[in-house]
């Protein structure tokens, strides 16, 4: 038991430590790009793939987390970000375990539920439950303290959770949720992030667009880039597809840059994040 609180302690200051004072301005400066991400299994020079079983796990009983990029005690030079993407957290939370009250700044955190519920409370006066039907967003910002925990209290809760680098620091610190059953389409990608207030989905401080395609057939979708400074990282949430070429397995990812266009096929049971997002800050 006092093992567990320890780590619990130990996680949070690291979390902090990210978010205010190890991701300084020179920091990201250094870090922001995609160079840095050598992989042997590069189809062309725009491409990186990682699989799924390449990824940090680790298991602290009452949080099991799989982490894509450097975070909290794991470090990879190779593996710190693609673009402003900074943060792919795949979390599997204990039954009523959670996270303490921590702090964040200057980051655009999203929180997608991918099966049970999240008990959020933060120090804006945001209080609630956030399902698997839900997106979260917020605005870090100059700064804002929440808590997460599982909001049941007889089984796990599966997460993602994902951090950009805004393209504006300091703003106001902001707090969005919103129902996916209200934009959800079956066999197509719906899209539930852009930079637009007035958009479809959430928004945030980063010219970024995030679609969920979820499929129960064979399809073959040709996604095309928005921004012409953008990459694509796609990172498979169930079943199998294929992006331009490349076969990608349940929570394999793929990031592609330097592209017009990115084409996508699906089979049964492809469910699939697609991001968008700038390559520099």
């Amino acid at each position: 038991m006092k093992r567990n609180k320890f780590l619990k302690k130990s996680l949070f200051g690291i979390f902090a430590g990210l978010s205010f004072s190890s991701l300084s301005k020179s920091k990201i400066k250094r870090n922001i790009g995609f160079n840095h991400m050598p992989n042997l299994e590069n189809t062309s020079v725009n491409t990186v793939i990682h699989r799924a079983n390449t990824r940090n796990s680790a298991d602290f009983g009452w949080l099991k987390v799989n982490h894509t990029f450097s975070f909290a005690n794991y470090y990879n030079p190779e593996r710190m970000n693609f673009g402003v993407l900074r943060v792919l957290n795949d979390d599997v939370i204990a039954a009523g375990k959670g996270f303490d009250t921590h702090p964040h700044k200057n980051m655009e955190i999203i929180t997608i539920p991918l099966e049970g519920k999240l008990r959020h409370k933060d120090d804006m006066g945001n209080e609630g439950i956030i399902s698997d039907t839900d997106i979260q967003v917020m605005s870090a910002g100059k700064g804002v303290y929440h808590s997460e925990f599982n909001a049941d209290e007889n089984k796990e809760v599966k997460v993602l959770q994902i951090w950009l680098h805004p393209n504006k620091t300091h703003v106001e610190p902001r707090y969005q949720q919103i129902s996916l059953n209200d934009i959800y389409i079956k066999n197509d990608f719906f899209q539930i992030l852009s930079p637009e207030k007035n958009d479809q989905g959430v928004w945030i401080h980063q010219n970024s667009w995030f679609y969920i395609g979820d499929f129960d057939l064979l399809k073959n979708i040709n996604y095309t880039i928005k921004d012409a400074k953008n990459g694509i990282y796609c990172f498979v949430i169930e079943g199998e597809a294929t992006l331009d070429g490349n076969k990608l397995s349940k929570r394999d990812a793929i990031g592609i840059w330097n592209t017009d266009s990115v084409n996508i096929s699906t089979t049964n049971g492809t469910k699939i994040l697609l991001m968008e997002v700038p390559m520099q800050v």
